[in-house]
């Protein structure tokens, strides 16, 4: 697999580093608000024994670099397309988490001439949901609370099971990674106001997409829908919260692995 490269490309006022590692065809690995590419560690390696990928990290995260200024669903995708451009490399698997499914399927319907196909994880389209609308509200009104975010974000990320299977030592651990950034407010005011509704129906790429059955965030329903409304599109579910994978990463890498094959 050999080592990752670091890589860096320049949108307007943003700078947009990227990782790379493996070899093949280019599969993107879109993060969500919250730890930026490092979501992915636990599954990168594993998809990079067949091919090249791919980890943005776009602005709200850390180390991406930008005026500070509001986020919006079309900022976001025109870095990734971006990343995409500078990979050169045609049009590339694409899979998003959370919020970046929700980038990665507005890329897929604005640009489809760069994306191959497309796996939106544990995803939404926008407003409707009072469960999701209320979640996001207490977490951004929590900021200013290092440690109760720390711990109300634990809650929203994983199952019940996965939080009392993993241990106290490692919930602890998990406590400091979560703390809040200053960057994590513009990307919660971003999924509360966002609607990429009326994009899903120009999607032309073959989509997967990947609900998460014990969803504490982000209700599976919403996932649900997200694949009525893409044409065509895939719905797999797994029995996990909202970071499928970290709950069930060799199930979520065989389902993503088959589908792009």
């Amino acid at each position: 697999m050999g080592e990752a490269e670091m890589r860096e490309v320049t949108v307007g006022d943003a700078r947009v580093p990227y990782r790379v590692l493996g070899a093949g065809h280019p599969l993107v690995l879109v993060h969500g608000s919250g730890a930026g590419a490092r979501a992915w560690d636990g599954v990168a390696g594993a998809l990079a024994t067949t091919n090249l990928v791919v980890l943005p990290n776009l602005s709200g995260s850390d180390p991406a670099r930008d005026d500070g200024g509001e986020l919006t669903v079309e900022l976001l995708a025109e870095q990734l397309a971006a990343v995409v451009a500078d990979l050169g490399a045609g049009p590339v698997d694409l899979v998003g988490h959370s919020l970046g499914a929700v980038v990665s399927a507005a890329l897929a319907a604005w640009r489809p001439e760069l994306v191959r196909s497309l796996v939106p994880v544990a995803g939404f389209a926008g407003p409707g949901d009072e469960y999701l609308r209320n979640s996001l509200t207490v977490w951004r009104d929590l900021l200013g609370d290092a440690a109760a975010f720390a711990r109300y974000s634990m809650l929203l990320a994983f199952s019940r099971a996965h939080l009392r299977s993993i241990g106290h030592a490692a919930v602890e651990e998990l406590a400091v990674r979560f703390q809040s950034t200053p960057d994590r407010r513009r990307q919660i005011e971003l999924a509360l106001r966002l609607d990429i509704r009326d994009l899903l129906p120009r999607v032309q790429a073959p989509t997967l997409v990947i609900g998460a059955a014990q969803d504490g965030f982000l209700p599976v329903e919403n996932a649900r829908e997200l694949a009525a409304a893409i044409p065509g599109a895939v719905y797999e579910e797994i029995d996990t919260g909202h970071v499928v994978m970290v709950e069930r990463p060799r199930e979520f890498v065989k389902l993503v692995s088959d589908f792009i094959a």
